[in-house]
């Protein structure tokens, strides 16, 4: 009897083993496990229970665009992905896509801001004054309940376990929290990021928390007023000089603005101000005739890329420098202008008078007679006809008349002239023999 219960049961379970099938949703189950998320790191990890070819986290947080870092992985075999750049109170969807034995795996983690909706703290701000101290402030949320406590927490590192509460707290007029003042800070380093996270708890409802971006914290400082401010003349412009404000951070002079401030004591007209960047040695030159007495310069600085000013410095005046001689150059001017006047006048005088002026000192010479010229002055050649004049000729001629005469004992005749319109004189000396 006993065997026939063995052969039985031999048979039963012959028979589940040869029907058993293997299951199709083990096959098609997510390798994915124990995805889960951190808001304050802002790290979302998870596990794989069987081996993946590729995997991507993304996330996504409306009204920004999806972000994918490429996932890292830990010692303990846990997977891991950072979004420090995105912002959660307002909700995120996460996503995680794998690759498993040639499938490809989907899994989505939906994330929300616990709490009654407009409760979180608003209007949040910090600064770095004086090199060495921080303070940071807020307002409660719109619809806040009257008891919400407000409580922040700060941190340098994306991966630092270790965050910081707010060791004193400002207390507004209801008695909650709405600032900080951080009067310990770490050793600056020009690459140092402050993250930062407020959220809150009350009897009567859960406090939605915020989060931000990294602060930067070289944009974060707002400087001390520029000091030693000083005006020095040197002849022909007001020299106005002042220092680099002392700074936390190890960055260049360069990277400073500064915005200069030129009034005049008094008058309710503004002047435009004067931006400048920063140097080793801040100079700006003053021209005379832009200075008065009743004149004041201050200055102020901020990081060229943010608009966090410092305060304005003590105003300086003006009064007790030398003065610039203004008459000087008007005197100069005055001379230079009689006297180009008086050369003009000169000139033209010259031009108009030459002529005159030329004829009275150097008179003409009255024309020397023929009689001592005539063999030196040139008469052009003319043609007569009929033994006439040319009729263009107005002039009295001298007409020379030949006479035909005896010949004297040399056989000689002798030639005698006479002017036009006279009668024939015979040459001096004794009367030829008729």
């Amino acid at each position: 009897m006993a065997s026939l219960l063995d052969f039985v049961s031999v048979l039963v379970l012959l028979s589940s083993a040869c029907g058993e099938e293997p299951d199709p949703a083990q096959e098609n189950v997510s390798p994915v496990i124990n995805l889960t998320l951190d808001p304050r790191k802002k790290m979302l990890t998870w596990n794989n229970r069987r081996n993946v070819t590729w995997q991507e986290c993304k996330i996504d947080t409306a009204p920004s665009c999806p972000t994918s870092p490429i996932p890292q992985v830990k010692d303990n075999g846990t997977y891991f992905c950072v979004f420090p750049n995105c912002v959660l109170h307002r909700g995120a969807l996460l996503t995680i896509n794998v690759t498993a034995d040639g499938d490809v795996f989907q899994q989505e983690l939906a994330f929300h801001n616990s709490g009654k909706e407009g409760s979180r703290a608003v209007n949040f701000s910090c600064l770095i004054y004086n090199v060495r101290f921080m303070n940071c402030s807020w307002m409660p949320g719109p619809a806040a309940p009257a008891d919400v406590q407000y409580h922040l927490y700060a941190w340098t590192s994306t991966y630092e376990d270790h965050e910081v509460e707010c060791p004193h707290y400002l207390v507004g007029s209801t008695g909650t929290h709405v600032g900080c003042h951080f009067d310990k800070l770490a050793e600056p380093k020009s690459t140092d990021n402050y993250f930062f996270l407020v959220n809150g708890t009350s009897q009567e409802t859960a406090i939605q928390f915020l989060d931000f971006t990294p602060f930067k914290a070289t944009e974060m400082e707002k400087y001390n007023p520029p000091a030693n401010l000083t005006i020095s003349y040197n002849g022909s412009h007001h020299i106005v000089r002042w220092d680099n404000p002392e700074m936390r951070f190890d960055i260049s002079s360069y990277i400073l603005c500064y915005e200069l401030d030129f009034q005049i004591k008094g008058s309710s007209s503004k002047r435009h101000p004067v931006f400048q960047r920063g140097s080793e040695k801040n100079v700006y030159l003053i021209p005379s005739a832009a200075a008065r007495a009743e004149n004041t310069f201050r200055v102020r600085v901020k990081y060229a890329y943010k608009d966090l000013w410092s305060d304005w410095s003590g105003t300086l005046h003006f009064a007790g420098l030398p003065e610039p001689d203004f008459r000087g150059p008007p005197v100069a001017l005055v001379g230079l202008v009689v006297g180009a006047a008086a050369l003009l006048v000169t000139v033209l005088m010259f031009l108009c008078t030459r002529f005159s002026l030329r004829q009275k000192l150097f008179p003409p010479v009255p024309q020397v007679k023929r009689e001592a010229t005539g063999t030196l002055v040139f008469l052009p050649e003319v043609s007569w006809d009929s033994d006439q004049p040319p009729l263009a000729s107005h002039e009295p001629e001298d007409i020379l008349t030949v006479e035909e005469t005896p010949s004297s004992a040399s056989g000689q005749a002798d030639i005698g002239w006479a002017p036009h319109g006279s009668e024939n004189v015979p040459p001096e000396g004794p009367a030829p023999a008729v």
